[in-house]
């Protein structure tokens, strides 16, 4: 496996997203299946693994921690917090806190879960609009100095936000939504990263799952799959959207790969400093998405996607309304 710098944090081209496995895409995958993947995954060389508080919530961090603790030093954990979760319970009481010593307490129970003494990359989830982000990246940095966390990141932030962010406690990484799928994060959010030396960790870098060419306007998801609310998943975006997938496929039938490892290999291809976090639940997809590293794909092959990807009008937002105004701030 190839490696990456997130910032000064080197990780595997590719992690993996272990969200999957506890939460938002129906119900939570067998425990033992899902360690065994995880532990697969480091046999095949992933060193990122990707959780958060928030996934479960708790759950995830658990599955995560018990999976990697016979090889804590060979991994790199990121974890997340920032959603207002009751730190005894895990109720979710909606909205963020990202308050300085609700950070210094979440972190507390992120360590236990995740049978660790330090945390490698630790993300703000959502940017709290009632707390300045320099509180919040002082009180991380202040948990840096005690050696509870190595690096800092931000998810779904603004280029301001992470501006601020940056000139308080140094960024390792910034966690936003990019695929073939949704580009958004060309316009703005690459050139600040690329200026200040910041790492990018594509979240949903197969579009959930769409871009890996299973899933059509005919597929049914488990009634508790958060897809079901999201428009660009809706029967007729999916449609609609099937066209960019078709372009894929183009490219993998002339590549002898699959969909999901060019998508993949698209994104691996933008910049030395993205490292994707494709999740799955399945072996084999886990070592399909894998072979994305040493797919190459030509300058050629990069132009023709770009032309062919500018022809398709994707339908549909990426997320329902209300998580949406919490992304960009």
């Amino acid at each position: 496996m190839q490696s990456r710098k997130l910032g000064q944090l080197e990780v595997s081209a590719l992690g993996l997203g272990c969200m999957s496995m506890s939460a938002l895409y129906g119900p939570p995958a067998d425990k033992g299946e899902m360690i065994s993947l995880i532990r697969a995954a480091h046999d095949q060389d992933v060193t990122l693994f990707d959780t958060a508080e928030s996934y479960g919530p708790f759950t995830n961090e658990e599955l995560v921690g018990e999976a990697l603790a016979p090889i804590r030093d060979q991994v790199v954990i990121a974890t997340k917090f920032g959603f207002d979760i009751d730190l005894a319970t895990g109720a979710r009481r909606g909205g963020t806190n990202s308050r300085p010593e609700h950070i210094a307490a979440a972190v507390e129970g992120c360590l236990k879960r995740l049978r660790t003494d330090r945390i490698d990359l630790l993300y703000q989830h959502r940017v709290d609009p009632e707390v300045p982000i320099e509180d919040v990246a002082g009180a991380v940095k202040a948990l840096i100095a005690a050696g509870k966390v190595g690096h800092f990141g931000l998810s779904e932030a603004g280029v301001q936000t992470i501006r601020r962010a940056h000139a308080i406690q140094p960024l390792a990484a910034v966690q936003s939504e990019y695929s073939l799928f949704w580009r958004g994060p060309e316009a703005e959010l690459l050139p600040v990263l690329e200026e200040l030396g910041i790492g990018f960790v594509p979240f949903s870098p197969l579009g959930a799952g769409f871009l890996a060419g299973k899933i059509d306007e005919t597929t049914v998801f488990d009634p508790t799959d958060f897809r079901n609310a999201v428009p660009r998943f809706s029967p007729e975006a999916r449609r609609a959207n099937m066209a960019l997938v078709e372009v894929i496929r183009s490219v993998a039938g002339r590549k002898a790969a699959t969909p999901a490892q060019v998508a993949l290999a698209w994104l691996l291809a933008r910049k030395p400093w993205i490292v994707p976090i494709p999740g799955t639940t399945k072996p084999h997809r886990l070592t399909e998405n894998l072979g994305a590293v040493t797919l190459d794909l030509t300058d050629g092959d990069l132009a023709g996607i770009d032309i062919e990807i500018g022809k398709v009008a994707v339908q549909g937002e990426r997320l329902p309304e209300a998580a949406l105004k919490m992304t960009g701030l």
